[in-house]
C-alpha cells in the first residue's frame, strides 16, 4: 500500500510542480491572445470608419450657406454605405443628413458630446443602440475656418459581424489552448508511467533481493538513467549473491575450522581421563594436543576479533620502534617444526644489523604468521619456503615465496577481499589475508601478491624504515678572554 502511495505522490507531484504551471501558463496566454485579437479587430474597424469619415472633412470649408447642400451631396455620392453609416452635423449637433437616408432625431451620441468636450476635438463610443445593436460610433468636430463651427461629422458602424469574427478567431484560440492541455497531459501521463513502470519492477527486484531472492535479473532495455539504474540493480544483486555465497561458505569453513580442534580436544581429553591411572605418556600426549588445539582455537578466535574492529573502526596498533628481522625470525621458527614433518625446507638468512620500523611488533609478527602459514598450508611435500629480507631506500622489503599449487588468475586479484577463499579444500577461514592487508596498511605499507598456477606464490610486504630523530648536542664554548687567560697560563 505504502508503495501505491509514492506512486501516486509522483503523479500528484507532477501535476502540482508542472502540468499546473503549464495550465496557468496556457490559459494566460490564451486570455492575452484573445485580447490582443478583440483589440485589433476593433482598432482595424476604428481605423477604417475614420479614413471614411475623414472623406467629409472637407465641408469645413464650406459657407454655412452651401454647407447643408454639400452635406447632401457627399451623402448622396458616398458609396461605401452598406460598411458605414455617415452622419452630417450641425453646429447644434442636430444630424442635418445621413447616408441612410433616414432621418435620425433620438439617436444616443454620447460621442459627439465628449468630442466637444475634448481639446482633441474627437471621440470614440461603442455600446448599443436605440435599437439595441452593438455599434461602434465615432464623432469628431469639423474645423473652425473664421466664420464658427458649420458642425460635425459622426460614423457608425454594426459591431455583428466584428463580433462573431471575434468570437470565432477566439473559440479557435481555446481549441488550441485546450489542444495543448490535452496533448501536455497525455504526454507528460505517459512520461511519468514510462518512469514509473521500470521504477516499479525495482522496487519489486528489491523487495525480492531483500528477502534473500537473487535469481531473477532486471532486463536493462533502456540506455538512460532508469537504464543504469537497472544495470545498478543487476549488479548490487550479482554481489550481493556473491557476498551471500563467500558469508556461508565463510560459515562452513570457519564452523569446520572450529569442529576440527573441538574434536580433537574432546577426544584426547576423553582419552586422557580413561587413562590417568594407566598410561602416564598418554594423558601427556593427550594433554599436549589438548593445549596445541586451544592455541589454534585462540588464534581463530582472534583472527575474528580483529576482523570485526577492522570492521567497526576501532581497530588500533601501538606504535613503538622494533627490529623487523627478529619478529620475522620468531615468526618463521613457529612452522620450522611443521615444516620438517611434511619435508618443506623454511629458507631464512638473518640480514645483519638491526632493521627498524616503527609500528605494532606483535601486529606485524601476526602479519607474517598468517604469510607464512599461507605458504606452508598450500606447499605441498618436500617443497620449499624462501624468505628474504631486503633493505631499499627508505624501506625495507620483505618477500615469501613458495612452491606450492599457485593461484588462479581470476582469483589474484581478490585474494585480499574478506571472507575469499581460492582454495576451500585447505583449511582458513578466508579472512587472514584482508586482516593482513589492513594492518600493512596501518602501518603505512604495502601487501602484494605474484603467483602462477602450479609454480607457486609470492607475497611481498613493504613497510618504511623508522629514522631516529637526530639529537643536536650544544657545545658549550668558553669566552674570549678565558682562552686568552689559559693561553698566558701555559706561556
Amino acid at each position: 500500500m505504502e508503495v501505491e502511495v509514492r506512486y501516486k505522490s509522483i503523479i500528484r507531484r507532477w501535476i502540482k510542480s508542472v502540468y499546473l504551471p503549464v495550465v496557468v501558463i496556457v490559459v494566460i496566454l490564451a486570455t492575452v491572445v484573445c485580447l490582443v485579437v478583440r483589440n485589433s479587430y476593433l482598432n482595424n474597424l476604428r481605423d477604417a470608419a475614420e479614413e471614411y469619415a475623414k472623406s467629409f472633412s472637407q465641408l469645413a470649408a464650406m459657407d454655412s450657406d452651401f454647407y447643408v447642400r454639400a452635406a447632401k451631396e457627399y451623402c448622396e455620392s458616398f458609396e461605401a454605405k452598406e460598411k458605414i453609416e455617415i452622419m452630417v452635423l450641425n453646429s447644434n449637433g442636430d444630424i442635418i443628413v445621413s447616408t441612410s437616408g433616414f432621418e435620425r432625431r433620438d439617436l444616443v451620441m454620447p460621442d459627439y458630446k465628449r468630442a466637444c468636450q475634448s481639446e482633441t476635438g474627437k471621440a470614440v463610443w461603442m455600446g448599443k443602440s436605440s435599437a439595441g445593436e452593438h455599434v461602434l460610433a465615432g464623432t469628431y468636430i469639423l474645423e473652425d475656418f473664421g466664420s464658427g463651427s458649420n458642425g460635425a461629422v459622426r460614423y457608425a458602424v454594426s459591431l455583428n459581424m466584428c463580433n462573431r469574427r471575434i468570437i470565432s478567431t477566439n473559440l479557435l484560440i481555446c481549441l488550441i489552448a485546450v489542444f495543448i492541455l490535452a496533448f501536455s497531459a497525455v504526454t507528460g501521463l505517459f512520461f511519468v508511467k514510462s518512469i514509473i513502470r521500470p521504477v516499479r519492477e525495482v522496487s519489486s527486484a528489491a523487495r525480492k533481493i531483500a528477502a534473500g531472492e537473487y535469481k531473477e535479473q532486471l532486463k536493462a532495455t533502456r540506455t538512460d538513467e532508469i537504464g543504469e539504474l537497472c544495470d545498478s540493480i543487476n549488479y548490487m544483486q550479482s554481489e550481493l549473491k556473491n557476498a551471500e555465497k563467500l558469508k556461508n561458505d565463510f560459515i562452513s569453513s570457519v564452523s569446520h575450522e572450529l569442529r576440527t580442534p573441538l574434536t580433537a580436544i574432546r577426544g584426547w581429553a576423553e582419552t586422557a581421563k580413561m587413562s590417568l591411572d594407566s598410561d602416564s605418556g598418554l594423558v601427556e600426549r593427550g594433554l599436549d594436543v589438548v593445549l596445541s588445539e586451544a592455541d589454534r582455537l585462540s588464534g581463530l578466535v582472534e583472527e575474528l576479533l580483529d576482523f570485526s574492529r577492522i570492521q567497526s573502526g576501532r581497530f588500533t596498533i601501538n606504535e613503538q620502534p622494533f627490529n623487523v628481522s627478529q619478529i620475522l625470525l620468531l615468526a618463521s621458527d613457529m612452522y620450522v617444526e611443521l615444516a620438517g614433518k611434511r619435508n618443506i625446507e623454511i629458507s631464512y638468512n638473518v640480514p645483519k644489523g638491526e632493521v627498524l620500523v616503527n609500528g605494532d611488533p606483535d601486529r606485524i609478527k601476526q602479519v607474517f604468521i598468517n604469510i607464512i602459514d599461507n605458504a606452508v598450508k598450500y606447499t605441498e611435500d618436500k617443497g620449499q619456503v624462501l624468505i628474504q629480507q631486503v633493505e631499499e631506500e627508505g624501506c625495507v622489503r620483505i618477500t615469501v615465496k613458495d612452491t606450492g599449487v599457485g593461484i588462479p588468475a581470476q582469483d589474484i586479484d581478490r585474494v585480499k577481499e574478506k571472507f575469499y577463499k581460492a582454495n576451500n579444500n585447505v583449511r582458513g577461514s578466508g579472512i587472514g589475508l584482508a586482516v593482513a592487508d589492513e594492518i600493512v596498511k596501518q602501518h603505512h605499507g604495502l601487501l602484494f601478491l605474484e603467483s602462477t598456477e602450479g609454480v607457486g606464490t609470492t607475497v611481498t610486504v613493504v613497510l618504511p624504515v623508522f629514522v631516529p630523530p637526530v639529537e643536536e648536542t650544544e657545545k658549550i664554548l668558553p669566552p674570549e678572554g678565558d682562552s686568552i687567560k689559559d693561553e698566558n697560563n701555559e706561556e
